[in-house]
């Protein structure tokens, strides 16, 4: 059995600090890094990129609204069109930092609001899709399990990695719980953990209202922002070792 571990890093942006990269890195298999609309800067996505050669993390981008106030979480009523030129420049963006140091981009995962709505809004999904497709057909599209954005990138010809989130609540539908619920964010590592690890061995997980939901676990996001994101990613991939499961890159998880 193998899963892949992934972490949204490189979020910082000029003087100011966002996450852990160096803390979260060792424990992971793939890393998203911010492309410069939600988050990070030119400078932030060469050391992000020099970090993730350096522990021998697969890349992905982590294209998002431009957004850098709200941090890309606040939804943007804007075109397909928009969406898809806005994904294809971003990708482009780090797809340069990977070639200057000889390494390939492989995949991409949309941020926060852009993510959230390409998991149910059809056209979105298909913007999105089309951006990865029209780059580079060999990229995996990440996308929350279940959803549009994972349809879409079937539909386009793209392997896909079906993601579930370790550190956030479900909704009866599949959904992730909006941040702007007291009850969204998971905070207790152990539960986390095992909520993880469950998703990825038994493929279920228990939605708010304490229905059981079937779910594929391709790829496993930790959040590389929180105070314990370093530690959390340590015990997950621990939990995961003694599960059984092996941690892999994505490339390596599909078949």
């Amino acid at each position: 059995m193998k899963t892949d571990l992934n972490s949204d890093l490189g979020e910082s942006f000029g003087a100011y600090v966002v996450g852990n990269e160096e803390g979260v890195l060792p424990h992971i298999s793939s890393v998203n890094i911010a492309c410069g609309y939600h988050a990070g800067d030119h400078n932030v996505m060469a050391r992000t990129v020099e970090l993730a050669v350096r522990y021998g993390v697969g890349i992905g981008a982590h294209p998002g609204y431009q957004d850098l106030i709200g941090f890309g979480r606040r939804h943007i009523d804007t075109s397909a069109e928009d969406i898809y030129h806005a994904v294809l420049y971003q990708i482009g963006a780090l797809q340069a930092f990977c070639r200057v140091r000889g390494v390939p981009l492989q995949h991409v995962k949309p941020h926060g609001a852009l993510f959230n709505k390409a998991a149910v809004d059809a056209g979105t999904a298909e913007a999105v899709a089309r951006a990865v497709a029209d780059t580079d057909r060999s990229l995996i599209l990440y996308g929350l399990a279940g959803s549009e954005l994972i349809h879409a990138g079937e539909k386009a010809g793209l392997v896909t990695a079906q993601e579930v989130f370790a550190d956030r609540t479900y909704q009866a539908d599949g959904t992730l719980t909006p941040r702007s619920e007291p009850n969204a964010i998971i905070t207790n590592t152990s539960t986390a953990v095992a909520r993880a690890v469950r998703m990825v061995t038994e493929g279920k997980v228990t939605a708010e209202d304490g229905r059981e939901l079937a779910i594929q676990a391709d790829t496993v996001c930790i959040h590389g922002d929180g105070d314990a994101a370093a530690e959390f990613a340590r015990e997950l991939r621990r939990a995961l070792a003694e599960a059984g499961v092996e941690v892999a890159a994505p490339g390596m998880v599909k078949k």
